[in-house]
């Protein structure tokens, strides 16, 4: 027995050193943790369980018999974050470059399978070059039975998917049906053609970087939600993202000791500028309400006219959604709500309270919005607020004009509880504008038209640019200071607690997401290809 032992201890040695000291040493010159390392770093010491150690692949081609890693390229298992269970990937680039075989995927599918059975989280950590091309069809169907568990997980479990080397083909598919990505810069990228081929169909010269950086991703596409300056500050933020959210789609969040005090916020009182027409960093208004150094921003460098994150109030876990004046006034626009409304039905599906700060002077116009859908993705932020069974509460700060008024999360359409600032302008339009609709003609036949002009802008003014008229319609429930917001806040997310909606029984819900500048691009792309073929 003692030899087997022995045996078994040398096997398991093998497989801890993955493909090898060299090509470990040469992943750390690299600025990167190998798979194993990167699994220490996210879970509680000592919790970690192995699945699947000493797989090995099946292929026989091309030489592949006769080199073989115990693991197979991929580290999987199960473990705790902070007590809870979890279930993890780490894919080891050391064997094979991380490329996915049949066994690989065979491993992965496991622990996603055991995920889904017992209702806890899957966080896989990617660094592949691919499918192992050594293996043909098989490796490709094994991407597709990944794909498939992904769709089935999605809405049930939190799947969180860091990419902390290449990720380029098939495999960008994974983590983009996950919840959240996070990359590392300058370590990671994520594209479905690499360099070369955008060359050779479009002529763009491009770096890797460029083209699927972290920084490409979290500024320009939105395909990550958080841009990491390294490996161990993407590990502490899957932690505390995951510190926000339930282990499934039947559970609360976790909810942390609290004890109401003096929750009077006068700072507040004096964020508002006086000029309408000043901008304000609304971050500061969620940084006064919510729980101290609780507030995580999500795609904070995306689509920055939309603010969307986690925070706690009172110990609770919420998502907030709240329009930012400082950039392009806080308008909606195609990705403002795009973000916004992912955001809203992860909120949704994770039993995650909604809080929303409005301050929205309409909708962003230009042919640039209407050719690429603005209409379409302005109503899917709609439809996702409608839909969300949740609390829901909005805070009105200062604008809330026209359609936009409607679409963030008003009374209207569901929303538990509507407050409102004294600065809140509750209207169709902004009162110049309208004052020039709609007393045009009175104008043009005043001896001053400037003045008369002025006149009748305070006059609509004084109508409707507030939030009282609102407030006698029941629109808004409470017109309230300022420095209240935080205490009737946590009051009204603690009486909305066992709120229960049954929705009409339906199959799912159809959401629209045609493109019209997708298609043109893939139109293009087409076209290019065709003319390499001839």
């Amino acid at each position: 027995m003692q030899d087997k032992i022995a045996s078994l201890k040398s096997k398991k040695e093998e497989a801890l050193l993955g493909g090898g000291k060299k090509r470990i040493d040469d992943q750390h010159k690299k600025g990167k943790l190998t798979a194993r390392e990167r699994i220490h770093f996210l879970l509680d010491e000592g919790s970690f369980e192995e699945i699947g150690m000493l797989v090995t692949h099946r292929a026989t081609d091309f030489g592949l018999a006769k080199e073989k890693y115990l693991g197979d390229g991929v580290v999987t298992g199960y473990g705790k974050i902070n007590g809870r269970l979890v279930y993890v990937f780490s894919q080891d680039f050391t064997v094979f470059g991380g490329s996915l075989s049949e066994t690989h995927a065979e491993k992965i599918c496991r622990i996603m399978d055991m995920a889904m059975q017992n209702g806890a989280p899957v966080i896989g950590m990617n660094d592949s070059g691919g499918a192992r091309i050594q293996e043909g069809v098989v490796s490709l169907g094994g991407y597709a039975d990944i794909f498939y568990r992904n769709t089935l997980a999605s809405g049930v479990i939190p799947q969180i998917s860091a990419i902390m080397g290449p990720c380029a083909g098939g495999a960008v598919y994974s983590p983009a049906i996950t919840d959240f990505i996070m990359m590392v810069e300058n370590t990671s990228y994520m594209f479905v053609t690499g360099p070369n081929v955008v060359k050779t169909v479009t002529h763009e010269e491009v770096t890797s970087e460029e083209l699927g950086g972290a920084s490409t991703h979290s500024t320009k596409s939105g395909v990550t939600h958080f841009s990491c300056a390294n490996e161990i500050e993407c590990i502490n933020n899957i932690k505390k993202l995951f510190s926000y959210m339930p282990s499934n789609c039947e559970d609360l969040p976790p909810r942390l000791k609290y004890e109401e005090g003096n929750e009077t916020r006068t700072e507040l009182n004096n964020i508002i500028p006086a000029n309408p027409n000043q901008p304000y960093d609304i971050r500061e208004v969620i940084n006064n309400v919510v729980d101290g150094d609780t507030f995580l921003e999500v795609h904070k460098n995306f689509a920055e006219n939309i603010v969307v994150g986690f925070a706690r109030i009172g110990g609770r876990s919420i998502g907030v959604v709240a329009n930012q004046p400082m950039f392009l006034a806080g308008v909606l626009d195609n990705h403002s709500s795009t973000k916004a409304a992912r955001f809203v039905r992860f909120c949704d599906c994770f039993n995650i309270p909604l809080l929303v700060f409005e301050d929205v002077p309409g909708f962003l116009p230009g042919t640039g919005q209407e050719w690429n859908a603005i209409i379409t993705n302005g109503a899917k932020l709609l439809y996702a607020f409608r839909e969300a069974t949740v609390p829901r509460i909005t805070v009105i700060t200062r604008k809330a004009y026209g359609g936009a008024y409607d679409v963030m999360n008003s009374k209207h359409i569901g929303a538990d509880m509507n407050y409102a600032w004294p600065s809140a302008e509750i209207a169709v339009m902004g009162a110049k504008g309208a004052a020039e609709i709609i007393f045009k003609k009175e104008i043009s036949k005043a001896e001053n038209p400037a003045d008369k002009w002025k006149e009748k802008e305070q006059e609509y003014n004084e109508l409707f640019a507030n939030p009282y008229k609102a407030a006698e319609h029941g629109f808004i429930d409470e017109v309230i200071e300022p420095s209240e917001t935080r205490s009737k806040l946590i009051k009204a997310f603690k009486m909305l607690e066992n709120k229960a909606v049954k929705l009409p029984k339906k199959k799912h819900g159809i959401y629209r997401c045609r493109n019209s500048y997708f298609f043109k691009k893939l139109f293009c792309f087409s076209f290019h290809l065709n003319i390499l073929r001839k």
